[in-house]
Order: structure tokens, then C-alpha cells, then sequence
């Protein structure tokens, strides 16, 4: 039976671009034993690396983890649940630090399912990176994470999208216990289609989540993303900071969700959405949501749309600066802020490096 995937009449997909998913909903990935050229997809840090082609990991053993079957269904993250023949799995025991870990998944001519299961015993430590692109055609890479944080556990994750072609659906779920920290940064870079979820259940007393994105679209590209963070305990702690960039006919959106449960007081809860159309024939869409039950919270949100500031464009004019490269100086200066909740050092650096090129080509200027 053919699974059901969601439509725009849902309004938590409304700007979703799952077109690619239903061409490729039952086409898998072909058979190839070629292995892309991927030297320049990795960021140049020091760490494991896995390389995943078409679902598949190249040097280890096909083996799909099993998924966390308590938390909330979802229509793709369930597909990948049902479909995926291989993915990562990555316990960390009490105490550990793991380090940075890479992960790389390349897509190609049809539809492929992975997952990526984290548990982190109390107190370890994970850097983890996974990265998404393609062999310049048309696909679907489908993917989940589904993350568990004992008490005083660290995961800091960046899912990066490169993909130019096809399209990327990534669910990350992450369930936390008592003063863990999690902090995620969605970076989507690509020209096609991205579909990017992060939900977090803040379940244990002194948790803190920092879930940040940077969406640069140009030409045809439809990125998407979705974040709900569920405070279920009191004294929970989280922040988010998106800075969406567009520009051609691209469209970028983001839906920014805040729950607060009824018995969760002194929840503090900050979230800043902001976009910058780089022209007039791109679209944005921002969509803030709170929804709060407890009375003793400290929440807070700020949504705002605009262009590049033509004083401020003017001024570094005059101080001999082209017009181009004071348009990506300006959009880089934008978008910092969004890297700041990841720990200072090589990672913050290659990310901001990745930005930079980013806004090199399409805005220009040489930031």
C-alpha cells in the first residue's frame, strides 16, 4: 500500500516542497558501485568520519539502528522508520566525551532512507555533523535523528544541507533529562528543496536547548523548516535564532513553535526569527508560535522581514567599498548571530567560512 505523505492543505506543511517525494515515494536508490567524489563535501576537521551513498555506508556494516519508538509520530520520519536498511548509531557512555563526528549522505537517483540513533549516557559529550548532498541529480534523501540525553549530557549537532538537485527531509527528535544541553544549527546552503524539523522534549528540571538556522536560498530553491521545543518540566531553558537569506525566486520559511506545558513554571523561552530578502522576486515566509499554559514564564519572540539597509549600503560606499561586496559584508554581519550558539573553535569557524563562500557567489562581494 502506497504510504500517504502530507500536502500543502496541512498548515505545518504549507510551505513544504515534497514534490521530489512523491516522484520517488516508490523508487529506491540505484545500485551503483562508483563512489562519488566527496573531498569537498566534509568540513576539514579533525574526527570519525561515515559516508552513507544512497542509504548505504560505505566501508561498514548495513545495519539500520532501531528507532525511538516513544517519540511523536511523524508522517516522513516514520517512512525512514519503516524503509531504512542502514544508519549510525552512537552510544556514549556516562562520562565520555566522543568528540566531533561526521557524517556524510549522498543521494542519487531515487529515494533513500536513513537514521542516525544518539544516547548519551550522563554527563558524555557529542559534536555530531551530518551533512546532505547529492551527484548533481534529481532525489530524496530522507532522513531522521533520533537523540536521547541523560542528565548533564551534551549533543551539539549541525545538519548541513549542500544538496543542489532533488530534495532533503530531515527529523531530528531529541528527548532531555535533567540539566543536558542541546544545541543544533540547521545550515542549508543548497539550490533545491529542504524540508528541516527539530523538536525537542525539555523533560528533566534544568534543561537548555539552542536551536538555531541559517537558510541562504537563491535561484529556484525551496527551503523549509519547522522547529517546536516542548518545555514539559519547570525550570527548562531554550533559545532560538533564525536568519533566513533569499534571493532570485527562492522561497525560505521558517515556523518557530514554543510549547509550554501547564505545570512547567519558570520557563524561559526566547526566540528571534528574522529574513532578509536579497530581491524582490524572492519570498520569505516567518511564523512564530507560542503556546503557553504555565503563568510564571519568561517568554519572548521577535519576527521581522526586510531588505539591506540602503544607508548603511551608501555609507560603506563612500568608504570605497563596492557595491557588491558591501552587500555581503552586510548579509554576513546578518547571519552571524546565528552561529553563536555553537562552541567557539574550529567548527563555529568552518560554518561562518561556509557562509562567507556562500555569500561570495551569490551575493557578489567577497566577505
Amino acid at each position: 500500500m502506497r504510504p500517504e505523505l502530507p500536502t500543502r492543505r496541512d498548515e505545518a506543511w504549507r510551505w513544504a516542497d515534497l514534490r521530489h517525494a512523491e516522484a520517488f515515494l516508490e523508487t529506491p536508490a540505484p545500485a551503483n558501485d562508483a563512489l562519488p567524489e566527496t573531498d569537498h563535501l566534509w568540513l576539514d576537521l579533525a574526527g570519525p568520519r561515515q559516508l552513507f551513498v544512497a542509504g548505504q555506508p560505505v566501508g561498514a556494516a548495513a545495519q539500520a539502528p532501531t528507532p525511538d519508538r516513544t517519540l511523536p509520530r511523524h508522517p516522513l520520519a516514520d517512512l525512514a522508520a519503516a524503509r531504512a536498511t542502514a544508519g549510525a548509531t552512537l552510544e556514549i557512555p556516562a562520562g565520555a566525551d566522543a568528540g566531533l563526528v561526521q557524517l556524510l549522505h549522498v543521494g542519487r537517483g531515487g529515494a533513500a532512507h536513513g537514521i542516525t540513533r544518539v544516547i548519551l549516557g550522563a554527563g558524555a559529550r557529542l559534536t555530531l555533523v551530518e551533512s546532505f548532498a547529492d551527484e548533481g541529480q534529481d532525489h530524496w534523501l530522507n532522513h531522521r535523528l533520533d537523540a536521547e540525553l541523560g542528565p548533564g549530557a551534551e549533543l551539539v549537532r549541525v545538519s548541513r544541507t549542500l544538496s543542489g538537485h532533488g530534495l532533503v527531509s530531515d527529523r531530528a527528535a531529541v528527548r532531555m533529562r535533567e540539566a543536558s544541553r542541546f544545541v543544533h544549527l540547521t545550515l542549508g546552503l543548497g539550490a533545491a528543496s529542504l524540508r528541516a524539523e527539530v523538536e525537542v522534549l525539555l523533560e528533566g528540571a534544568g534543561a537548555h536547548a539552542e536551536v538555531d538556522g541559517i537558510l541562504l536560498a537563491d535561484g529556484a530553491a525551496v527551503l523549509d523548516a519547522l522547529t517546536r521545543l516542548d518545555h514539559r518540566v519547570p525550570d527548562t531553558s531554550s533559545r532560538q535564532r533564525w536568519r533566513l537569506v533569499a534571493g532570485g525566486t527562492a522561497q525560505a520559511s521558517i515556523a518557530g513553535g514554543v510549547a509550554v506545558a501547564r505545570h512547567a513554571q519558570k520557563t524561559d523561552a526566547e526566540q528571534s526569527l528574522k529574513a532578509l530578502l536579497l530581491r524582490r522576486t524572492a519570498a520569505v515566509n516567518l511564523k512564530p508560535e507560542l503556546e503557553i499554559f504555565a503563568d510564571d514564564v519568561a517568554c519572548a519572540h521577535g519576527c521581522t522581514v526586510g531588505e539591506l539597509d540602503r544607508a548603511a549600503l551608501f555609507y560603506l560606499g563612500t568608504r570605497g567599498v563596492p557595491p557588491a561586496e558591501a552587500e555581503a559584508l552586510l548579509t554576513l554581519a546578518f547571519v552571524a548571530d546565528a552561529l553563536a550558539g555553537l562552541p567557539e573553535g574550529a567548527l563555529q569557524d568552518a560554518l561562518d567560512a561556509e557562509a562567507r563562500a556562500w555569500l561570495a557567489r551569490h551575493a557578489g562581494g567577497r566577505a
